[in-house]
């Protein structure tokens, strides 16, 4: 039985429709239900359950919820059936895990009141503030006979090993097991008259209103005492008391195996270990914070997640530390459940989760395997620790009333300020006698008063720091004289995050009714409302807390001070209101998209009531997401706009949360630097892309380069030629320009004519000579000797400019066979020409790079 607190989507309607995705099986491999140590898990990022196998730590079966993300949700699991309540809706549903289909749902009244528990093929209902526990065929969900009632506000409601349900009345300081009754033989039939689940044993655990924790064992349960520091443990009808040495309230599990009960105490980072009526063990868990859950014992190891880390920490049999699992690794819930011979730690906002089976081998599990959705974002980096609140004794409580009944009084008050420690109790004195109340019990019927006689009552709180000062009631003198209490209760849960409690008059047995007190009873709680001299009172928003269940009694009180019973309880409703703001608001340039935004955040605190949308509003433009991520066009280029969120539920819109954003602005070019060699030219530059991604290009005489948004190299160019180099950068909120002079370098020749090996070859080139020989120089581009207008000797280099086609000249081997037609106009004696065949170009001797004259 799973009875923790999972965080996930709107599972209900979504499975019913089968809008789920199935992932990793085929519906062939589905049809194998859970009988392999498997156990299912949460991930709220992902809005997805995972089957998870204990034995190979892989997760085999994936169920994809749309939409479902961080909702609360109540899972109940067994071998066949996986049962899910939907607080933010009240929805319970059942699915076959064999078919991996919706059987059956049902209503139940929305948030923290109501849970499911599920064992072999019994299920229940627990509505702990009416105090109702109704038995289910989680076949189809139909209720099966009368439900089983107790006072209002009752804890526990979990089943033991054996199959008994197990229920504790903190009113009573009781503690009871409920046994179902058989199924009828076809799902949704009635169970025959007079076949109902019963209340079979009841124990004494408590004093009367003293706050209870119950966690089912093996066969039994476990009470934690939390007013009296004491645990009791019921087995085999035995009951056995173990005092504990805590200074803070405690806390179970919801199941412990074993024969070891861990308490844990948050406000001390500390577990006490109990086991055969007594207090066996007690150990500190590292670290700070009071964000401790209850830790499980399993294979001889205690287990204790902090959830300020998302660490859990592993203890020997003798309190000694000696794992620790690093977990999710930031803060967050963390569920530890044992089952199928398996300790599974999920972190419900994380992608990984471990088992640790009866070895205490930790392995890890990857909830996303073969997932393609893409990575998690990068984990926020947690904030720093708040400063450690000065801790003192409590203050005095608040506005102590006393009201008179026959030989009675009800004594109510408000909390008292608790200065850093958590309350660990009340204490009441008056008329001889002293009552300890839990914490979150502030209000107590005294008896045994005598008619008459005058009383006063103190209440004082205590905490680990000792008693604090006590607060005196009004005098009151009870009488037989007493009104009657209201026939009904109605009470309604308003948008503005009032709830509205009226009820008719009532009967004042020949007295005036002066005012009637108001009692708001949540689950294992019960604490005065208010008062109010009308038939009705509206409860100021922020008293209860949004999304848990609350119902009300009323009592009457006369002008003499003579109080009533309790009227009947009211039905359940859930306060709510708008929502907070989102927290973590980021927005940031969109860098493919002009004038558009992106904008993400944490989800907002629902106050009581599911956010169903999001009002995304930037410079005018405006849109609507169900998700925590949305995009805002059409804003302009280069604009700095404020972002404003808000999100909306069923009481409206919520306050917003706002930041500043800019969109992509054109890009701008700064030219740094600019340099050339004979064919091309190189500009360097920064670009300022305005939040987008820059493409750039350089041109110039018809020739284009890309690529770098840093340097570019313009090729092909003419050289010794001037030029302006244009560049352009380009995104997706237009084009920027810039433009620099840079001039190619001129190309030299080298006048070319080796001397040759024999004879006259050997002094070909030392001079100029009649008729011809090498370097010779013209002043047109061919060999007329009235037109020579010199001779150059080998190695001289001359500034070229152009080619021109001419008289073919054949350089033989005076300069390695070079024939012909090209020449080169150069400077020597003004523009005068060389045959290309006595002048070798500087840098490849590559003719393409001249132009034509």
């Amino acid at each position: 039985m799973r009875g923790g607190l999972v965080t996930i989507g709107t599972v209900t309607a979504l499975l019913a429709a089968m809008g789920l995705t199935v992932l990793g099986l085929g519906a062939a491999d589905n049809a194998v239900a859970s009988f392999d140590a498997s156990s299912w898990l949460w991930s709220t990022t992902r809005s997805e359950l995972a089957r998870v196998n204990g034995v190979t730590a892989r997760v085999d079966t994936r169920m994809e919820v749309p939409g479902g993300r961080r909702h609360q949700m109540q899972v109940a699991q067994t071998d066949r059936l996986l049962i899910l309540r939907d607080l933010n809706t009240g929805r319970v549903s059942s699915l076959d895990l064999a078919t991996l289909q919706i059987t059956a749902t049902t209503p139940t009244a929305p948030g923290l009141g109501v849970s499911v528990a599920l064992h072999e093929d019994t299920a229940f209902v627990v509505d702990a503030v009416q105090g109702i526990v109704r038995q289910l065929d989680p076949r189809a969900l139909t209720p099966v006979g009368e439900p089983v009632r107790y006072p209002p506000g009752i804890a526990g409601g979990t089943f033991d090993g054996a199959g008994k349900l197990w229920v504790a009345v903190p009113s009573e300081g009781t503690v009871s097991a409920v046994t179902a009754a058989e199924l009828p033989e076809r799902p949704g039939d009635a169970p025959p008259p007079g076949l109902s689940p019963k209340r079979v044993e009841t124990y004494d655990v408590a004093e009367p209103a003293h706050d209870l924790v119950v966690s089912t064992l093996d066969e039994g349960v476990a009470v934690l005492d939390r007013t009296s520091a004491s645990l009791v443990t019921v087995v085999g009808g035995q009951t056995k008391r173990a005092e504990l040495s805590m200074t803070a309230p405690g806390n179970l599990p919801t199941r412990t195996s074993g024969p070891q009960v861990p308490v844990t105490v948050s406000g001390e980072r500390a577990v006490h270990v109990v086991r055969d009526s007594r207090e066996v063990k007690r150990f500190t868990v590292p670290g700070t914070g009071a964000r401790l859950s209850p830790a499980v014992a399993w294979a001889g190891r205690f287990y204790c997640a902090d959830e300020n880390t998302g660490t859990v920490y592993a203890f020997d049999g003798e309190g000694q530390l000696v794992q620790t699992v690093k977990g999710a690794g930031r803060p967050g819930p963390v569920e530890l459940e044992v089952r199928e011979n398996h300790l599974f730690i999920n972190p419900p906002d994380s992608s990984t989760a471990q088992v640790v089976d009866d070895r205490n081998q930790v392995r890890e599990v990857d909830k996303y395997a073969n997932d393609v959705l893409g990575g998690d974002p990068p984990p926020v980096a947690p904030p720093p620790p708040p400063k450690k609140p000065k801790v003192s004794k409590p203050g005095a409580p608040k506005s102590v009333t006393a009201a008179a009944g026959d030989a009675s009084a009800r004594v109510s008050w408000q909390a008292a300020a608790s200065n850093g420690a958590e309350i660990t109790r009340y204490v009441v004195e008056g008329a001889g006698q002293t009552h300890q109340v839990g914490a979150n019990q502030r209000a107590l019927e005294i008896t045994g008063l005598t008619n008459g006689e005058t009383y006063t009552f103190s209440v004082h709180a205590v905490n680990a720091k000792g008693a604090g000062p006590a607060r005196r009631s009004n005098p009151v003198v009870p009488t037989a004289e007493v009104p009657d209490p209201p026939a009904s209760v109605t009470a309604e849960a308003r948008p503005d995050g009032t709830v509205r409690v009226s009820w008719p008059e009532a009967d004042g047995q020949g007295n005036k009714i002066a005012k009637y007190a108001v009692t708001a009873t949540s689950a294992g709680a019960s604490a005065p409302a208010g008062e109010s001299a009308k038939t009705e009172l509206v409860v100021p928003a922020g008293q209860l807390e949004y999304g848990t269940q609350y119902a009300f009694t009323v009592a009457a009180v006369s002008d003499s001070g003579a109080g009533s019973k309790a009227s009947p309880v009211s039905n359940t409703v859930v306060p709510f209101t708008v929502p907070k703001a989102p927290t973590e608001l980021r927005a940031s340039t969109v860098a493919d998209q002009p004038g558009t935004v992106a904008v993400q955040w944490s989800p907002a605190v629902e106050n009581g009531r599911p956010v169903t949308k999001y009002l995304v509003e930037a410079a005018g433009k405006s849109v609507e997401v169900t998700d925590v991520r949305a995009t805002v066009g059409g804003l302009g280029n280069g604009q700095n706009v404020t972002v404003k969120v808000k999100a909306v539920n069923e009481a409206g819109p919520g306050p917003e949360a706002s930041t500043t954003a800019r969109t992509v602005a054109q890009p701008r070019i700064t030219v740094t630097g600019s340099s050339a060699d004979a064919t091309s030219v190189t500009v360097t530059f920064t670009v300022d892309a305005g939040g987008g991604r820059a493409t750039c290009t350089a041109a110039t005489g018809g020739k284009t380069a890309s690529g770098s948004c840093s340097s570019l190299r313009v090729t092909g160019l003419t050289p010794g030629t001037a030029y302006t180099v244009t560049l352009t950068a380009s995104n997706a909120a237009g084009r920027g320009t810039a433009s620099r002079a840079q001039g190619t370098d001129p190309l030299y020749g080298v006048a070319t004519c080796k001397n040759g090996p024999d004879g006259d070859q050997r002094t070909y080139c030392d001079r100029d000579v009649d008729g011809r020989n090498g370097n010779e120089i013209f002043e047109v581009p061919r060999q007329d000797n009235d037109r020579q207008a010199g001779w150059v000797p080998d190695g001289r280099r001359l500034r070229t400019y152009c080619k021109v086609k001419g008289e073919e000249v054949d350089a033989w081997i005076y300069n390695n066979n070079k024939k012909s037609t090209w020449w080169i106009q150069v400077e020597y004696k003004g523009k005068t020409y060389v045959p290309w065949a006595w002048l070798n170009l500087e840098g490849g001797d590559d003719l393409g790079v001249l132009p034509t004259c």
